[in-house]
């Protein structure tokens, strides 16, 4: 096609299953775009969307996005807007089928294609005993007997290619599953532009645009520790990209509508859910070092200098299993003698739930303020989550309930919101997540079209890829530096952090980049553990960003096996980089005197 002569034109209009609503048709009345994508499938939604699936084989889509579709419907046929979407899920053909028959209902014949390939649940066993064993990306654990694990669910990620030729074929929707979630957007380009699958700086940055807009109104403000700096945050825009035929990109938004499109606004989702400096995906893989950010106008943040090398051998598979039941249930302390009051309830717990099979995490959230001037600045809360492996058993043994029983019977300043009857969240399944890896030879992946068509896809040269670099050595903090008042470190550095599977990843960047050098010297792995307990038990792991003026981590476990079973209440991580911000650092600046 004779279009690569200009950039791409590309909007994001979901980040994941729940994000706004009237997301699709407020892209489609903002600026022209030649594609609108939409990620729905992030790790926990899939966690979700599987016990739908358990139910009603026939679905397993985003039904979510099949509603947005159809509300929308006449903006997506008058704008000539091609839709790429991963909000297939576990049944991609579905979805399209529902799609292409909705338009001939309303009179409208859309070339509609999806991609499949990435659900494996029926050849996992076979799978296993040919030596696949979907060795867990977080443990290093292997799957060495497929009897030993139940999946309900295995999907492998998927790249760009398919989504490529989908479009290159006519197809104005494209359906798929479990792809790459930036795939979406680098299969995009790589059509648009006619790149091949060896040009690999290109691909990388594209990645890179990809990574900065596949999270919705992220990249415009959305989750940014500087948000009151932006103005008006309310209805954010969603993000485009514009890519350049050689790779390079100008990250932007729908004039007119909120937000900002800032070099830190980009930085803090650059530094989002990756796995240190080098960005892998099954279409190429991106050294993060060498991508470089500059303002060019406002809301205009230009990407270049993304340098590329070949894809893994290996890609993630999402293995999703049953784990048992849980329930949630909260209460409320108030006044002197917190820790007293919490043991009396934990206690409480203890003598209810022995040898019955349910197991209870309790968290007590807040502190009360010393001199507190109404209430509730002297309550704390107490969550309590209980588990069993039967969901019958959580009904037998209602924890909420018991929570209330013990109103009259229990300690001063304790009430529940419910104090006569079940003070308790639905028991609901819990879902164990293995984030797996397969070699990538073993895929099938093609491309059907609801009206007729069916194409393969090939797969590009794989190379073995040998881990992350070791990590940053950081200087220690001259002696003379310690002797100095102390900030927060969110006074002087911005912070966002997200999860990988079990691992939380947090970006921290400095707001003026003459603070960089002070930033590696106070954020080392040391001075970490000193002032987070979490930390103290798990492995964490640094490397440096001097493009981005940036230090990140990984905090290793901190989520458990991930946020579908984790029992941590930021079960996600998405608040550990404000957490950060909070702690105590010694301040660079010259005392006044």
């Amino acid at each position: 096609m004779e279009l690569s002569s200009r950039p791409l034109r590309i909007g994001n209009f979901s980040g994941y299953e729940a994000d706004r609503w009237s997301a699709l048709a407020d892209v489609l009345s903002g600026d022209p775009l030649d594609v609108a994508f939409g990620d729905y499938l992030a790790e926990i939604t899939l966690a979700s969307l599987v016990t739908r699936l358990d139910k009603d084989a026939s679905r397993g889509y985003v039904a979510r996005f099949f509603e947005q579709f159809k509300d929308s419907f006449d903006a997506v046929v008058s704008s000539g807007t091609r839709i790429v979407t991963n909000a297939g899920g576990f049944n991609p053909q579905a979805l399209a089928e529902d799609i292409h028959e909705y338009a001939s209902g309303r009179g409208v014949e859309l070339s509609v294609a999806y991609v499949l390939g990435d659900n494996l649940l029926d050849c996992f066993p076979d799978l296993v005993a040919a030596g696949h064993h979907f060795t867990n990306m977080d443990t290093g654990k292997k799957i060495t007997n497929a009897s030993d694990f139940d999946p309900i669910s295995v999907d492998a990620y998927l790249g760009g290619w398919g989504i490529a030729k989908a479009l290159a074929e006519g197809a104005q929707i494209v359906v798929t599953g479990r792809v790459a979630d930036a795939s979406l957007v680098v299969g995009s380009a790589a059509w648009f532009h006619g790149w091949r699958d060896d040009e690999l700086d290109k691909l990388a940055g594209a990645l890179a645009a990809a990574h900065i807009t596949e999270c919705g109104p992220q990249a415009v403000g959305g989750n940014f520790s500087g948000f009151d700096t932006l103005g008006d945050v309310r209805r954010l825009s969603f993000p485009i990209a514009e890519i350049h035929e050689d790779g390079s990109a100008v990250i932007g938004k729908h004039s007119g509508q909120n937000g900002k499109v800032t070099v830190d606004t980009v930085t803090a989702q650059l530094l989002y859910e990756i796995q240190g400096p080098y960005y892998l995906n099954n279409d190429v893989t991106l050294d993060v070092r060498s991508v470089h950010l500059e303002q060019v106008g406002e809301d205009r943040v230009r990407v270049s200098g993304a340098k590329g090398s070949p894809p893994p051998e290996t890609t993630k598979v999402s293995i999703f299993a049953g784990l048992g039941y849980q329930s949630a249930s909260t209460a409320y302390l108030t006044g002197l003698q917190v820790a007293e009051k919490t043991a009396f309830v934990e206690s409480q717990l203890a003598d209810f739930l022995a040898g019955t099979g349910v197991h209870y995490d309790i968290t007590r959230i807040g502190v009360p303020a010393e001199h507190p001037s109404s209430q509730w600045e002297a309550t704390v809360v107490l969550r309590v989550i209980t588990v069993a492996d039967e969901a019958e058993l959580l009904e037998r043994y209602n924890i909420g309930a018991h929570l209330a029983s013990v109103y009259l019977s229990g300690v001063p300043g304790y009430y529940c919101d419910e104090i006569t009857g079940d003070a308790r969240s639905p028991v609901r399944q819990r879902i164990e997540y293995w984030p797996g890896l397969l070699d990538q030879s073993v895929l099938d992946q093609r491309v059907e079209f609801v009206n007729g068509g069916s194409f393969p896809v090939g797969l590009p040269e794989r190379i073995p890829f040998d881990g992350q670099p070791s990590q940053d050595v950081t200087p220690p903090l001259p002696a003379a530096a310690l002797d100095v008042r102390t900030v927060r470190l969110g006074d002087l550095a911005y912070a966002r952090s997200g999860d990988k599977g079990g691992v939380n990843n947090v970006g921290v960047w400095v707001k003026d980049p003459a603070d960089y050098e002070w930033l590696r010297a106070v954020l080392s792995i040391e001075a970490l553990r000193a002032r987070i307990t979490e930390l103290k038990e798990i492995e964490v792991e640094r490397h440096e960003f001097p493009n981005l003026n940036a230090v990140h981590f990984l905090f290793k476990g901190l989520l458990g096996t991930g946020g579908s079973s984790s029992l941590r209440v930021d079960r996600l991580g998405k608040a550990v980089g404000e957490y950060l911000r909070t702690i105590p650092v010694p301040d660079p600046r010259p005392r006044e005197l």
